[in-house]
């Protein structure tokens, strides 16, 4: 009998993206999967059922989850969802199990299989199966777009009747997948873009997009592509740098994150004391209690004349193409233990066995 899939609809608040599309579908069913998608999974991202049928997919019935050997996700099932999954199922997805004892507890009672696409090793091989970096891509987009519609200031310079008007500074807060879209899409816009991140092997990505890599004499180089921990005395020489560039600048984009680690904090409340009036910090850390001291998870506030915004769930913002890529990495990750309509680990995989959450 050929492996169940299912394919979640996600019930948190805000979520519009789908662990699967069509074109996805067919790549399962190609693989010998059987298919079941829960009506109005794709809404969200702009995709109605009748897509999924015609891609070889079928109605979830009412207690698919409780059938299914593989479950497919963008973010975590609630702990009551989890608990009717079949004991032994596999489960893939932004899954976060150490986040919430709930969750972790409710996969161990059930002896499920689950693949936190966040752990996955950030390879070459896995460049295809990166949701953290696809994710991130689009979350970038939207935080520069929300910051220059925030900005009581052009982001380009413009030549007018009533005179010249002088580009936007724009600083971008970390050069990750996130921080380099975000310097990319502020440049398309016309502002001057600074990115800024401690890591110095960035400066070439970041001149690369037509930024200007700000220097503060700060080098925290890590392992696996992510910054280590700044000792007391390098972080007060970094603070005390960026407090004074902070002071000329119109718009900061903070996008430092390391994932399921609380965001650093980079920006204190004292550098937003320091900002000029009308100037706007888009938090896009906020989900992980933000970059900026001032930030608000899923508020905008006003701090001192400084516009501080920290919007969450950025990608979903971006449902249909955040969800192609997703569904994308999701399948490219799945072909690793599902073929012939079977599923079969090998724990050999660094892949495999480096995302499986043990508990």
């Amino acid at each position: 009998m050929a492996v169940q899939v299912l394919v979640l609809k996600e019930l948190a608040e805000g979520e519009r993206r789908v662990a699967a599309t069509p074109e996805t579908v067919r790549k399962l069913v190609a693989l010998g999967a059987n298919v079941w998608v829960q009506a109005d999974a794709g809404a969200g991202a702009g995709i109605p059922d009748d897509l999924y049928r015609q891609a070889g997919a079928e109605p979830a019935p009412e207690d698919a989850i409780a059938q299914a050997d593989l479950v497919l996700c963008v973010q975590s099932p609630d702990p009551a969802r989890l608990q009717r999954l079949k004991p032994g199922a596999s489960l893939v997805g932004m899954l976060y199990p150490d986040a919430d004892p709930a969750r972790g507890e409710a996969l161990r009672a059930q002896g499920v299989t689950a693949f936190p696409l966040e752990r996955l090793p950030r390879t070459t091989r896995a460049q295809a199966m990166d949701v953290l970096s696809s994710q991130a891509g689009m979350a970038g987009y939207k935080a520069t777009l929300i910051a220059a519609q925030l900005a009581p200031r052009f982001f380009p310079m413009l030549t007018t009747a009533a005179g010249t008007i002088r580009p936007s500074r724009v600083l971008v807060v970390g050069a990750g997948v996130a921080g380099l879209q975000a310097i990319a899409t502020a440049r398309r816009l016309g502002a001057q873009v600074e990115g800024f991140d401690v890591r110095p092997e960035t400066r070439e990505q970041i001149e690369s997009l037509g930024g200007k890599f700000l220097d503060l004499g700060v080098s925290a180089a890590g392992e696996g592509g992510y910054a280590r921990q700044l000792t007391d005395s390098e972080r007060a020489e970094q603070q005390r740098r960026l407090a004074e560039h902070l002071k000329g600048v119109d718009v900061v984009v903070c996008t430092a994150a390391v994932p399921g680690k609380p965001a650093p904090k980079i920006v204190s409340a004292a550098m937003v004391a320091g900002m000029r009036p009308g100037s706007v910090i888009v938090d896009l850390a906020a989900e992980t209690g933000g970059n900026c001291e001032a930030t608000e998870p899923g508020r905008t506030v006003e701090v001192g004349g400084v516009t501080v915004a920290g919007p969450l769930d950025l990608a979903s913002m971006g449902a249909v193409h955040a969800s192609e890529m997703f569904a994308r990495n999701v399948c490219n990750f799945v072909a690793l233990f599902l073929k012939d309509g079977a599923i079969g680990f090998d724990w050999d995989d660094e892949l495999l066995a480096r995302t499986r959450w043990v508990g």
